[in-house]
């Protein structure tokens, strides 16, 4: 129940990208092209987010091209890539949509999430993180990344919504 109740406060969602939305796997071609494959269950919780007015922001310490596609494909308007203090941006975004921050959800993966993932009021790990268990979470997902964990995560949220 009050887990629940820490749901139902959620009016922002933020994530991670590599190792959520993907697998964590770079690939690379002989001309150094890098390519990272997503799914497209995590597509379409961006469009259920979006219906129920849920704000999303993307937060990477990656800066790539391909993440920056795939937003836009999506409508993402909030993406910030090569950040490698995430609490500063997630502290900018709480300032500027005036929420406060246990009225976020966060999901990521690694070592550079663990401050916002500690922060927020509803946090996951991906089921293939390599920092489950140094770290206090909400949810650890069943779903690894690439493999539709940000959807497990946003259907967790929809679910608890009024």
């Amino acid at each position: 129940m009050i887990l629940a109740n820490k749901i139902k406060k959620i009016k922002m969602v933020v994530t991670d990208i590599d190792g959520v939305w993907t697998d964590g796997k770079m690939y690379y071609t002989a001309s150094g092209d890098s390519m990272r494959g997503f799914s497209t269950y995590d597509g379409m919780a961006v469009s259920l987010l979006k219906e129920k007015g849920i704000i999303l922001a993307i937060i990477s310490g990656e800066n790539s091209e391909i993440v920056v596609s795939r937003a836009q494909k999506l409508g993402v308007e909030e993406v910030y890539l090569g950040e490698k203090e995430k609490m500063k941006r997630l502290m900018y975004l709480v300032k500027k949509y005036n929420i406060k921050v246990d009225a976020v959800a966060f999901i990521g993966d690694d070592v550079l999430d663990i401050q916002c993932l500690e922060a927020v009021g509803f946090s996951a790990l991906s089921a293939n993180s390599p920092i489950i268990g140094k770290c206090d979470v909400d949810l650890v997902t069943k779903r690894a990344g690439g493999d539709g964990a940000f959807r497990e995560f946003i259907d967790i949220i929809l679910a608890k919504q009024p």
